[in-house]
C-alpha cells in the first residue's frame, strides 16, 4: 500500500485519503462509483451520474505543521518518560477532507482522513484534482485511468519518492509525456 497525491492505494482498491477502518469516514473509488464509508455517509454513487469531484480542506504541507509533528511528538515523550503512569495518549484524528460529489444536478459532501501527517504539497494536490477531473470525462476514460492506478497499487506500491508520485499522477491525470 502507498500514498500518491491525495490517494492512499492498496493492493488495487484506491482510497482518496487514508484507507478508513470501522466507522471512520473514507471514500474508495471504485468501478462501479464513488463509494462513500463510514457512520453516516455509507452510499455508492455511480461514475455514469457523477459529473464533477471537488476536493476541499485538504491539509497543505508547511513547516510550521511538520514542526507541530515533530513537537508533538517529542512532547509526548517527554509526558511518557515523566508521568509514566499517566494513560497513553491515542493521538488526535487526522484532519478531514471533504470531496464534494456533482450528481444528478445536486452535489453530496463525503469526508475522508488525509493520509498524509505533514500535509500535501501543492503540486501532489492539484495534480490529484486533474486525476479526479479525469475519471469524470466518461466511463472509458474513468475504467482505463482507475485500471492504472489500481494495478500500479497491485504491481508496484510501496512508498514512492515525491518526484515518483508527481509523474504518476501526471501519468494518471494524462498530462504527463512519458509512460509507466
Amino acid at each position: 500500500m502507498a500514498m500518491v497525491g491525495l490517494f492512499w492505494i492498496a493492493e488495487g482498491d484506491v482510497y482518496l485519503g487514508a484507507k478508513p477502518s470501522g466507522p471512520a469516514p473514507g471514500v474508495r473509488l471504485t468501478p462501479e462509483g464513488v463509494l462513500g464509508l463510514g457512520e453516516g455517509q455509507s452510499s455508492l454513487l455511480l461514475w455514469e451520474d457523477v459529473t464533477a469531484l471537488t476536493v476541499a480542506d485538504v491539509p497543505m504541507k508547511s513547516l510550521l505543521r511538520q514542526a507541530g509533528i515533530v513537537g508533538g511528538v517529542a512532547v509526548e515523550t517527554v509526558l511518557n518518560l515523566v508521568l509514566p503512569e499517566r494513560p497513553l495518549r491515542s493521538g488526535e484524528a487526522p484532519p478531514l477532507m471533504t470531496l464534494r460529489v456533482e450528481s444528478g444536478g445536486s452535489g453530496r459532501l463525503l469526508h475522508a482522513y488525509a493520509a498524509a501527517a505533514a500535509g500535501y504539497s501543492e503540486t501532489e494536490t492539484a495534480l490529484s484534482g486533474a486525476v479526479l477531473s479525469r475519471l469524470t470525462e466518461g466511463a472509458a476514460t474513468m475504467s482505463t485511468t482507475l485500471a492504472a492506478m489500481a494495478e500500479w497499487g497491485r504491481t508496484e506500491g510501496g512508498a514512492p519518492r515525491s518526484a515518483e508520485r508527481e509523474r504518476l499522477l501526471r501519468r494518471w491525470s494524462d498530462q504527463g509525456s512519458g509512460t509507466s
